[in-house]
């Protein structure tokens, strides 16, 4: 029993070591030993505009999709003008407007912040005053970036058809959402190419994220057509951990959604070597591009038939989108597609509403079923006392006191343990040259004292779960971007930038193992006390809602055993 603790207490120093010595080399700019920078593609002639590789769209067309043939024709050159752009402004958003394509390809979040990036080095150095404030001025969020990340619209199946390159004139001249007005509408219309006419019409409501885009086929040609539509979203490979220095990092990647398959997600890596694995026809469904706290996504919930595509493409950028078919438009007959874009914050209760399964996109991890309860009752928590940083305090107490009698059992067995320690290591000094006699005079000893070695550990294990999946709720939900909690706090998404918290939490992890059992072997022990600086070194990065979180978490066990201890007449 011994060796088995002394070698999984060295594992768990040997990997902290391991993340300190990664996290110090992503900082010094070196590859992660994780996640190794990709290679970068290959250098290739760009794909010509239109063709089914620059708009990233399926090739195959069993079923009506597009192929190649049919795919949106060359309709731009390097000696065509440049589309114009022009900004709109609502309450929310501020969103960037190419005429080419009629396409969305900025928007910036104004409620939404950034905020700033420490080096590895910088609390140490900021708490010992080597470092001066950096005068960081904080920006929207900005999601679609017309150079790399965007969304595009167009239509395919027609030779010649207005697509995402297409030079289209705006109609209106409104650019603010005026007050008392509830709505802004922007709308292109394409000049007619391959008999076809192509309106966009994107619609902004106040307070909302999700913006309307109707895409309206006017047919002007002598017979009739089928068109399709083809939305995606495009952005290259993001390969910044998207959680700060040594946390688990957020997913980032695309994403598509079924009612049969549910949530699927696509790591680019996977995509790279061509092994996505996914239903490319349904009749409902919505795909998405994810991010940390952020998400983009491409959605219609009345049902019908569509044809999804995650892919990378030539150009080395990466795509997720769907293809829908338009019924047959008569001559001087118009048909009408409605879709909605998504760009903005993951706040679960609004995703809900939007889309069935919108709210998967907020990264849980592996226990999604456990965190998702956890983040309604932190919600109606925050809803009762209006601060995240109390909330999270709050919800720790409910789940301590959920788990007191746990709780209970392993503080009272490690009471126990540390009762029986005096003698344990007198049998190990009268029986050191005979670990044989030396193991059964333990276990009779453990026998007369109803001492299990065990009891301490599996009511702590079987609560890991729960304690796991708060923690990524803390690290996903948006909310707590920005929010304060007091004083020197102003940000529970950031590091502690004095390390009080941090400091806080190494010394409560150190009274902990002071209350615990001193281990026999004079190397365990010393273990036992390198093992809390070494891990809660790594604290020291964490967001403060996270530190808050363990510290919380580390005074109130601290409490309960103390007390304990008390009861049983043992020394503390």
């Amino acid at each position: 029993m011994t060796d088995i603790r002394r070698t999984v207490l060295w594992m768990v120093f040997t990997a902290s070591l391991v993340l300190l010595w990664d996290g110090w080399q992503k900082y010094n700019g070196h590859p992660s030993m994780f996640s190794p920078t990709p290679a970068k593609p290959a250098a290739s002639a760009a794909p010509a505009p239109g063709s089914a590789a620059s708009a990233g769209l399926p090739t195959a067309s069993a079923t009506g999709t597009a192929s190649a043939a049919a795919a949106p024709a060359a309709a731009a050159s390097a000696a065509q003008p440049a589309g114009e752009k022009f900004e709109v402004t609502t309450d929310v958003v501020k969103a960037t407007f190419d005429t080419r394509g009629g396409s969305l390809v900025r928007v910036e979040l104004l409620k939404h912040l950034t905020t700033e990036t420490h080096g590895l080095m910088d609390p140490l150095m900021r708490l010992v005053g080597l470092k001066a404030p950096s005068g960081f001025k904080p920006e929207p969020v900005v999601l679609f970036d017309a150079a790399s990340y965007r969304p595009e619209s167009g239509l395919i199946g027609v030779p010649g058809a207005p697509n995402h390159f297409t030079l289209m004139n705006v109609v209106g001249t409104e650019r603010q959402l005026k007050d008392g007005a509830s709505s802004l509408t922007v709308r292109f219309e394409s000049p007619e190419q391959g008999g076809l006419k192509l309106v966009k019409t994107y619609t902004f409501k106040r307070s909302d994220y999700a913006i309307d885009v109707k895409h309206e086929v006017v047919n002007t040609g002598a017979a009739p057509v089928s068109p399709q539509l083809y939305v995606q979203l495009v952005r290259p490979q993001a390969v910044e951990s998207s959680s700060g220095y040594m946390a688990p990092a957020s997913f980032i990647g695309p994403a598509i959604y079924t009612d049969k398959n549910k949530f699927q997600k696509f790591d680019f890596k996977d995509l790279d070597k061509g092994k996505a694995d996914y239903d490319k026809h349904a009749d409902d469904g919505w795909v998405a591009m994810v991010q940390h706290y952020f998400t983009t996504a491409w959605l219609r919930n009345s049902a019908g038939p569509r044809e999804f595509f995650v892919k990378k493409n030539e150009s080395g950028a990466y795509s997720v989108g769907q293809v829908f078919p338009l019924p047959a438009i008569n001559p001087g007959a118009s048909g009408v597609a409605e879709n909605v874009l998504y760009a903005g914050p993951q706040e679960e209760n609004k995703l809900t509403e939007l889309a069935p399964g919108l709210e998967r996109v907020k990264d849980y991890g592996m226990f999604y079923v456990i965190a998702k309860p956890l983040f309604w009752l932190l919600d109606k928590i925050h809803g009762m006392l209006g601060n995240w940083g109390w909330s999270i305090v709050a919800l720790v107490v409910l789940l301590k006191i959920a788990f007191f009698g746990l709780n209970a059992s392993a503080y009272r067995s490690m009471a126990k343990m540390k009762a029986v320690g005096p003698r344990i290591n007198e049998l190990r000094e009268r029986y050191k040259n005979d670990p044989q006699k030396q193991q059964q005079e333990m276990m009779r000893i453990y026998r007369e004292e109803k001492v299990n070695p065990l009891g301490s550990c599996l009511p702590m294990l079987l609560q890991m779960p729960f304690f796991i999946a708060l923690y990524w709720v803390l690290q996903s939900t948006v909310e707590m971007r920005n929010a304060p909690w007091i004083g020197w706090i102003t940000d529970l998404s950031s590091a502690d930038p004095f390390l009080i918290l941090p400091i806080l939490m190494t010394a409560s992890s150190l009274l902990q193992v002071a209350l615990n059992p001193t281990p026999a072997d004079p190397t365990q022990a010393k273990m036992m006390w390198m093992m809390p600086l070494a891990l809660s070194f790594m604290f020291f990065f964490f967001p403060a809602g996270l530190v808050l979180y363990w510290l919380v978490n580390n005074l109130l066990s601290i409490a309960q055993q103390w007390i304990i201890n008390k009861q049983m007449g043992v020394q503390n």
